[in-house]
This record gives C-alpha cells, sequence and structure tokens, in this order.
C-alpha cells in the first residue's frame, strides 16, 4: 500500500469513527492520526519516520486544513490557485502560470473543501448560488462557480492574501517614490477624500491598505467590504463591516448599500469601502460630501477618466439622475484619483495622480499631479485645492 493509499484509508476510518472531528482540538486529531498509523502499520508494512512524517501531516491537512491545497497556501512563492476541475490544478508561482503535478482525488472531495471555506466564514454557494466571493481567514480571496455553470466541474480561484505591505514596502520595490507617498500622507491626513482605480490585479487593496497608515489613530474609522481584506491595525476606535449573501431561503443578505447606509449612523471621522462595484457607489459619494472628509475607496477602470465614467454608470445603478447632477456629485465629493497599473514586467506601480476640479461646461476637469513615464514617477503639476490642507 503506497503513502496515498495509507492517507486514505486513514483518513476514511476517521471519519467512519469520528463523529465530528471538526469540534475536537489538534492534540485530540493528531493523537487519532497517530493510533491510525501505528495500527495500519503493525498489519501492513513499517514506515520511514519521514513517510510518517509526511502521512500525518497530510491526513491532518485533510481533515482540519484545506486538504491538499495546505502546501499551496503555506507556499510564500505561490500568489494564485487555479482550480478548473478536481483533476486540473494551476498555480501562479512568482508570476509565471504552471500546472501542478496534483489533483484532487475525486469531484466529491473538492466539493467538501469548497462548503469547508464557506461554511467557516457563513456563505453558501449551492446550485441555486452557484457563484459566491469568500475569503480564507487568513484573508485570501476565493471565488468558487460550481456546476452546471463551469461545465468541467467546480471552479475555484484563490488569490492569496500577502503578508501587509507597507508605505515602506511599495517604496522598496519601486511601486512609488517617497516625494509622492510624503504627499499622499499628507493628503490623508488632511482630509482629501481619495479614490483609487486599477486593473485587474494592480494592487488596489494593497496600496488602499497601505494608504489607510496615514488614518490619524485618534479617529473613528468604519470599513465597509463585500469580503473583510483590509488590515488597519494602528486606529483604536475602527469598526469593520462585512456583507453577507442570502440564505438558503432567499433573505438576511446585507449588501454594500445597506452597510454604507447603516456606518453614516455610527459617527465616523472617515468610511473606507474596500471596493464599489455597483449602486452602492451613490451612497458612497453621498457620505464623501456630507462631512467624512477623508474617506477612502476603490474601483475597477483603466485609467483616472475611465473611473469617472464607471462611477457614472454605477450611480445609474442605484437612481435614474440626470448626467449632469451626477457629474456634479462626483466631483463635488473625490478630490483625488489615483490610478494603479500592473506592467508587463508584472511590477504593480502607481501610474497616476490626479486631483478632480468643479466642472467645465458640463464636462469633469482634472489636474494632473504626477504621472508614470516608463521609469519612474515623476511630478507634472501642482494641487490647486489647498483648502483642506492642514
Amino acid at each position: 500500500m503506497n503513502n496515498e493509499n495509507y492517507k486514505n484509508d486513514i483518513k476514511k476510518q476517521l471519519i467512519d469513527e469520528l463523529s465530528d472531528t471538526l469540534n475536537l482540538d489538534d492534540r485530540e486529531i493528531l493523537n487519532v492520526i497517530d493510533d491510525k498509523i501505528e495500527y495500519i502499520e503493525r498489519n501492513e508494512a513499517p514506515l520511514k519516520l519521514k513517510e510518517k512524517i509526511s502521512l500525518r501531516k497530510s491526513v491532518y491537512d485533510s481533515l482540519k486544513n484545506y486538504d491538499i491545497l495546505t502546501e499551496l497556501l503555506d507556499d510564500k512563492n505561490v500568489n494564485e490557485i487555479m482550480i478548473n476541475s478536481y483533476d486540473e490544478i494551476f498555480i501562479d508561482r512568482n508570476g509565471k502560470y504552471q500546472r501542478w503535478d496534483k489533483k484532487f482525488e475525486s469531484k466529491e472531495q473538492l466539493e467538501n473543501i469548497i462548503q469547508q471555506i464557506v461554511g467557516k466564514i457563513n456563505r453558501i454557494v449551492n446550485v441555486s448560488n452557484p457563484i459566491v466571493d469568500a475569503r480564507l481567514l487568513d484573508g485570501s480571496r476565493v471565488h468558487i462557480v460550481l456546476p452546471p455553470i463551469a461545465i468541467k466541474g467546480a471552479t475555484v480561484t484563490i488569490r492569496k492574501f500577502p503578508e501587509r505591505i507597507t508605505m515602506k514596502k511599495l517604496i522598496e520595490y519601486g511601486s512609488i517614490n517617497i516625494e509622492t507617498a510624503k504627499f499622499l500622507e499628507k493628503l490623508v491626513k488632511s482630509g482629501y477624500n481619495i479614490f483609487i482605480s486599477g486593473g485587474t490585479g494592480s494592487g488596489k487593496t494593497t496600496f488602499l491598505n497601505a494608504l489607510s497608515e496615514f488614518i490619524p489613530k485618534d479617529e473613528r474609522v468604519i470599513t465597509i467590504e463585500d469580503s473583510a481584506e483590509l488590515n488597519i491595525s494602528h486606529v483604536n476606535n475602527l469598526v469593520s463591516l462585512e456583507t453577507r449573501d442570502k440564505n438558503v431561503e432567499g433573505e438576511g443578505e446585507i449588501n454594500m448599500q445597506m452597510l454604507i447606509r447603516a456606518a453614516l449612523r455610527m459617527n465616523p471621522d472617515r468610511i473606507v469601502v474596500g471596493e464599489v462595484r455597483g449602486k452602492e457607489a451613490l451612497d458612497m459619494l453621498q457620505a464623501m460630501n456630507t462631512g467624512h472628509d477623508g474617506s477612502l475607496s476603490t474601483g475597477h477602470a483603466n485609467s483616472c477618466f475611465d473611473m469617472l465614467s464607471r462611477l457614472e454608470t454605477m450611480v445609474l445603478m442605484a437612481e435614474n439622475l440626470p448626467l449632469l447632477a451626477i457629474r456634479q456629485q462626483i466631483s463635488s465629493s473625490i478630490d483625488i484619483l489615483v490610478h494603479l497599473a500592473k506592467l508587463k514586467d508584472k511590477r504593480r506601480v502607481v501610474y497616476e495622480i490626479s486631483e478632480l476640479l468643479e466642472l467645465d461646461n458640463e464636462k469633469y476637469k482634472t489636474n494632473k499631479l504626477y504621472e508614470f513615464d516608463g521609469t519612474n514617477l515623476v511630478k507634472c503639476g501642482t494641487l490647486k485645492n489647498q483648502r483642506k490642507l492642514d
């Protein structure tokens, strides 16, 4: 019997004999696994110490962690895990895609892992609700699509949550220079409303986290996210809110729009919204424009101007307002636009920083402050609205 068969055999015996392994503590689980390995070893063939240690870990991971995925989640060089089906797994290791040489034992095993992931954060994914966004307990993003939507089988994409990247580290990585970082620090502390845009994988959440370092620690801050990823540790008076999906009866949903409205009743000094994707954009803009200076948020777009256009569309999802009224709301709410980009060499950089001014003939008018010239971020303008500066 090979190592994999040992693992499967022990796991089956554990499941048969233990009514609820998840309620046992780690020591109890490991003791039972050790007993089973010893029993099977006496009745089969002896194992080398290295094999026993590997078998012990793999069985434990199957029961208490995420089975074969635990190895990838522990590997700091793996940035993203892409499960196309139970027997087809790709990974992004140091910016390069490659097919992993391991697979799940069956479709059922992958589905069990999926239910384990969503169950830990009170999310539901099933035939009626086959697409869900979730997260692991370390903050890693998880996107799940079930059959029949996913034709090849259950599909899972995990974007791992890196260790907290500070503004100092972003400077070291070349994502931003010291001059620009100090400028942004001054804007955050002075209460400018800043909106961060960027494409997929450009580092919007990472940058928002780094920018949040500059929020004065004596303020009351409310964070609102679809899946909690922000890590603001220096602010004492902090409330973190996270959306909730519908239950099996189709009730109990708490969306971003509801959370932003709730946050306004919590007496915040500033609100940090993880990412706006829909009609909650209107509530976010209204919050920025009603005394909550210094609010921060992010959105998906290909440029600063593209972000303004997308915000218009998102506001229209909420209310059928005249375009001029929407533009006036946007221009009076957002002070600074920061656009991020992922370069061909995989570097993530601050690509543009622009000041949003008052409308000019009903059109947006911006003042470009910094721009990436292909090598460095260079200053190309001076802040015109300095009324908020300390």
